[in-house]
């Protein structure tokens, strides 16, 4: 054995740790937020050499995933070259045929993933802070303004219980609290007003989602146990995701299509 195969030797021998595999999973996970904290703080000419490092790895990143992506190939046949004269701008495209052709599984199974998202609305308008809150002046002369109303409908839960006012930052009416909403099921054509489960996802923030702000766009969980509806397997379904269709705000109610 070579003097310096020592490591090597022992791992033939005994094996890694147990936790080895976590570890490296670890390690790896964290290595790209050093590698970007390295990246904000290096200067001078160990930064000129850095960035010529990343820039060469950006392109070969860019050329392995333009190589993974779906194109067109020309695939030979066994079929013979046809008898008769042919044109000269048609002789390169004898015994070919077009396909598509997937490299791998993953630029499949992103297209897969991203599908299964297709929501209504894809697109919704900005809200700014200011619409969306109102300053509310606290204090013995009125002075201090760090309170905050919101000023859209909102769901909830059940078991919220308020903090005490002098420390609740964000107020939400309880004439703008929502439990229930008019869900559409696109494939039925038919209406159901389905208790709200809670907020997934408000595009506008995820302070907003936290608070369960309830504005055009968002996606909801509603509860649809009531439909009946079983999964392919047989279990009763009683979750499911929708996407508010309106503004609540105008219309004093939730119209929401469910994402089937």
């Amino acid at each position: 054995m070579p003097q310096n195969e020592y490591i090597e030797e022992s791992i033939r021998r005994f094996g890694r740790r147990l936790d080895y595999d976590e570890r490296k999973r670890k390690r790896e996970a964290r290595k790209v937020h050093k590698d970007a904290a390295f990246a904000q703080k290096v200067h001078g000419l160990k930064a000129k050499l850095y960035n010529k490092k990343r820039h060469a790895e950006k392109i070969q990143m860019k050329k392995t995933l333009k190589m993974h992506d779906e194109k067109n190939a020309k695939q030979k046949t066994d079929d013979a070259v046809p008898d008769g004269a042919v044109p000269a701008y048609l002789l390169d495209r004898e015994g070919q045929q077009r396909a598509k052709v997937l490299s791998n599984m993953l630029k499949q199974k992103r297209k897969e993933k991203a599908g299964k998202w297709n929501v209504p609305l894809p697109k919704v308008r900005g809200i700014a802070e200011d619409e969306m809150f109102k300053v509310v002046k606290t204090g013995k002369s009125k002075s201090k303004s760090w309170k905050r109303m919101v000023t859209k409908p909102t769901f909830v839960g059940d078991g919220f219980t308020r903090k005490p006012p002098k420390y609740e930052r964000f107020i939400r009416p309880m004439a703008l609290r929502y439990k229930k909403a008019n869900v559409t099921h696109p494939e039925l054509k038919a209406t159901f007003q389905l208790p709200i489960i809670g907020v997934k996802k408000n595009p506008q923030s995820p302070m907003y989602t936290q608070l369960g702000v309830l504005t055009k766009g968002t996606i909801i969980e509603v509860n649809v146990a009531e439909l009946g509806l079983v999964t392919t397997g047989g279990k009763v379904l009683w979750g499911k995701y929708a996407q508010v269709t309106n503004n609540p705000e105008n219309d004093g109610c939730i119209n929401a299509l469910l994402l089937v």
